[in-house]
Parts: C-alpha cells; structure tokens; sequence
C-alpha cells in the first residue's frame, strides 16, 4: 500500500477513503438509529438528477449535485412529515422522479457524457484536488453541525415525543439531519457511486452500534472502521483492476457478516 502512495492519484484517493468515512461514520450513525436508511437510499438515488444538470450546464456533476440533493432532501422530509403520503411511497416517488430527471437532462446535454458510470458506481481513483476540497468542505460542514446539535440529533433519534416535551423542534431538526444525509451523498459519489451509498452509509455505523451505545463512540468507531475498509478495499481494487466502490462495499459487508456470525457463536 505505501509503495503505492508515490502516485500521485493514489495519494488523493487514499484522502478522499478517509474523508468518506469521517462523513460516513457522522452522519450514518444517525442514520442507523434514526432507522431512515430507506430515506436515504431515496436521497442518494434522487441525487442522479444533479448530476445529470452538471452534464446540461457544463459544470461539475458534482457541485451541481449538492443544492439538487439538499432540495431533493427537503422535498421528501416535508411530504413525509406533511403530507398523508405514506414515506414509501414518497420515497419511490421521488427516488424515480430524480432518476428520471438525471436521465433526461443527459439526454438534452449536447456531445458525449464522459464518466457517466464513476458516479453511479464510484471510481475513488479519478478523485481529483477540486474533489478533495469539495469533500473537505462538506465534512467540516457535517462535523460542525454534529458538534453542535448533537444532542438534539440524538433526542429526535431515540424519541420525538420526548425531545417534543424537552423543547426540541422536531421538524426542523429531521430536516436538518435530512440535509446533513444530502451532503454525506455528494461525498460519497466519486468514491461509491450512486448506487452503493447506503452500504457506506449503514454499514459502519451498524457496525460500531454493534460495540458502543453512546452516540459519540458509535461515529468514532464507525469513522475508524470506515477509514480502515475503505483503504483496504482501495488496495484490493487496485490489485486486482477492478471496481474501487464495489469492492470497498464487499469488504464492509464480508466483515459485517463476520462479525454477526461471530456474534452468534459467543
């Protein structure tokens, strides 16, 4: 692996692994107990309706990703919240709606949509310094954000009625914790792609919830566990040629399973 540090692109993606998993680790942990990891999914899917407007104004797929994302966030915690629309049917609904929308602003972009598979299968090798920045940024914004409302998150995670009774906005913090979701995705999509988010997303923090119950242990742990898999999963993936996300994604899982059978056992 050190060997493999003197490239150049190797060095970004080996930062960009442990910048994913820091937001991983924050935000998942939330996810996890909060039990939205469908929401999520819907979030991380609707998402390719950004990336698609990249493509039609001939700019970053990935800036343009992060307002569409954050709306499309808003839009399905409000329906859900106020609205009689059952969540899973919003969540298809909008998960579809997004899809559809990134399909159809490529098809109206003019010429040829160049990597077009690296954001919905993630390639971490083609992170590049703006990526890197870009992610730096968010995560700052993710970590702020849980240093300062972090017991108001974990209120509205255990318990709404009772962070109701403690004077919690309960609304505008789901939707806040929403927004915070929105961002992890844009982090997430060079290295994942839009199709393995939620496993980067849940499997972590799942995983650290397996040895901690305090909030602040779980996102460390997730974090650690996130960084160590992702940089082994780089490794691998580079080894062999293949695939960075989805290998990442099946080392999580394989220790995931490892780790519940051992669970069993004793």
């Amino acid at each position: 692996m050190l060997e493999l540090l003197q490239y150049q692109f190797m060095r970004n993606a080996a930062v960009a692994a442990i910048l994913v998993s820091i937001a991983c680790g924050t935000v998942g942990s939330y996810v996890v107990t909060k039990r939205i990891v469908s929401i999520s999914g819907g979030i991380s899917h609707a998402a390719f309706g950004g990336v698609g407007l990249g493509y039609l104004l001939g700019v970053n797929p990935v800036t343009s990703a992060i307002p569409f994302t954050v709306a499309a966030a808003l839009t399905m915690g409000a329906v859900t919240r106020r609205t009689r629309i059952s969540e899973d049917t919003a969540i298809g609904v909008l998960w579809s709606a997004g899809m559809a929308l990134g399909i159809l602003f490529i098809n109206l972009s003019p010429g040829y949509a160049p990597d077009l598979f690296s954001y919905l299968f993630g390639n971490i090798l083609m992170v590049d310094n703006g990526d890197l920045w870009t992610m730096l940024v968010l995560d700052l914004i993710i970590i702020s954000s849980a240093l300062l409302f972090n017991r108001e998150f974990v209120a509205i995670c255990f318990d709404e009625e009772y962070a109701e009774v403690l004077g919690v906005p309960v609304d505008a913090f789901y939707l806040y914790l929403l927004v915070l979701v929105a961002i992890s995705v844009v982090v997430l999509i060079k290295a994942a792609g839009i199709i393995l988010v939620m496993a980067l997303l849940t499997i972590p923090a799942a995983l650290a919830k397996d040895f901690s119950s305090d909030m602040a242990d779980i996102m460390v742990k997730a974090s650690a566990i996130g960084i160590i898999t992702a940089l082994a999963g780089l490794w691998i993936s580079y080894i062999f040629n293949v695939s960075s996300g989805a290998v990442i994604v099946l080392v999580l899982t394989a220790l995931f399973g490892a780790v519940q059978l051992i669970k069993r056992r004793f």
